[in-house]
């Protein structure tokens, strides 16, 4: 009998929608929002998550309906891996679209959905919630995302 591929190493067009769905790995750093300059159009992270965001478990609060919420959410498609600049450097989506493997830590390899905070690669602990941001000038980060 042939070996079985797992799903997560097709390509990313090739993915129904309850595997796209299953490829992320739930860090939520996507969902931090970006500050640009308006000069160079360089994207700068920052600490300052959207309001959706639960940042204890990096999951959307309203995923079906956010945007409803926030109208400016990315709707993540595979065109879109390809364009977007700013996706996490671990994002599985970004990854995949890269020819690389899904990290250890990735639920999808271990088994565990709690892995990805505990490898720190996700918003748990180092986030603030956008009521309480003010400027996000002022809260830039230097880690890479």
């Amino acid at each position: 009998m042939g070996q079985v591929t797992p799903f997560w190493e097709k390509p990313l067009d090739k993915l129904d929608k309850a595997e796209w769905e299953a490829l992320c790995d739930g860090c939520g750093k996507c969902c931090l929002h970006k500050a640009e300059d308006e000069e160079t159009g360089r994207i700068y992270p920052t600490n300052v998550a959207c309001r959706l965001l639960d940042r204890q478990s990096g999951q959307c609060s309203n995923y079906k309906d956010r945007r409803k919420f926030v109208p400016d959410c990315v709707r993540l498609t595979p065109a879109k891996v390809r364009q977007i600049g700013w996706l996490p450097r671990t994002c599985a989506y970004r990854l995949r679209e890269e020819g690389q493997p899904l990290p250890a830590w990735h639920y999808l390899i271990c088994g565990d959905r709690e892995a990805v905070h505990r490898a720190q690669e996700s918003v748990r602990g180092w986030t603030i919630a956008e009521a309480d941001a003010g400027d996000w000038e002022n809260h830039l980060v230097d880690r890479e995302l």
